[in-house]
């Protein structure tokens, strides 16, 4: 794993470029829906930072590391899912203003920078199921940042400022899913991280 150091270092980067703007751009417009969005971003950031020192580091401390990326990228998404579902239901019973065409542009440029995150992360994730979590979770981010677009035409053709929160809490609950599946398909190697390979050799 040690040769794909690059890749992850630029998809880290990239994700972190996606994370500001969304974030930026979502608190300026009011947008929950992009909001939603950035913090998907931040903790698959968090998680790839993670991964990316664990193969810069000795062996028991990269194996540390990976688990603190698993639990970053798995618990942390669950959590961060709870709260603005919450937060998109309170929007559904009192609305409050969004600028639509926001998210509609932000969104997409959103999807075109997590599918180049997926891109740099799909070799990696060949030999390492931690790597490939963050790199499925980038690939689905491709497509769950088109519902800030879809979120963004609608309040901008209909005037409707429900549709941004309706469409967050769908984020919400396709992350919280994945997330669940996932894990559950990966639970001994995502638990045990000295069954992965991080440029270091297994016991």
């Amino acid at each position: 794993m040690a040769h794909f150091r690059r890749q992850l270092a630029g998809a880290a980067a990239l994700n972190g470029a996606i994370f500001v703007v969304e974030a930026v751009a979502g608190y300026g417009a009011n947008s929950l829906s992009l909001l939603m969005d950035a913090v998907h971003n931040l903790s698959d950031q968090a998680a790839l930072v993670l991964l990316y020192l664990a193969l810069l580091l000795s062996s028991g401390v990269s194996r540390a590391l990976v688990r603190s990326a698993n639990l970053f990228n798995s618990v942390g998404l669950m959590a961060v899912s709870a709260l603005l579902l919450w937060q998109a239901a309170e929007r559904v019973l009192a609305p409050m203003p969004v600028m639509g065409a926001v998210p509609a542009i932000v969104g997409l440029a959103a999807a075109v920078g997590n599918w180049g995150v997926a891109r740099l992360l799909r070799e990696p994730a060949r030999g390492n199921p931690a790597v490939r979590l963050a790199y499925l979770h980038n690939l689905g981010d491709m497509w769950v940042s088109l519902a800030p677009v879809v979120a963004g035409i609608l309040v901008t053709a209909t005037g409707y400022f429900i549709c941004d929160a309706l469409l967050a809490g769908a984020i919400a609950l396709w992350i919280a899913g994945t997330t669940l599946r996932e894990v559950a398909a990966s639970r001994d190697e995502l638990i045990w991280p000295e069954k992965l390979h991080c440029g270091h050799p297994t016991l």
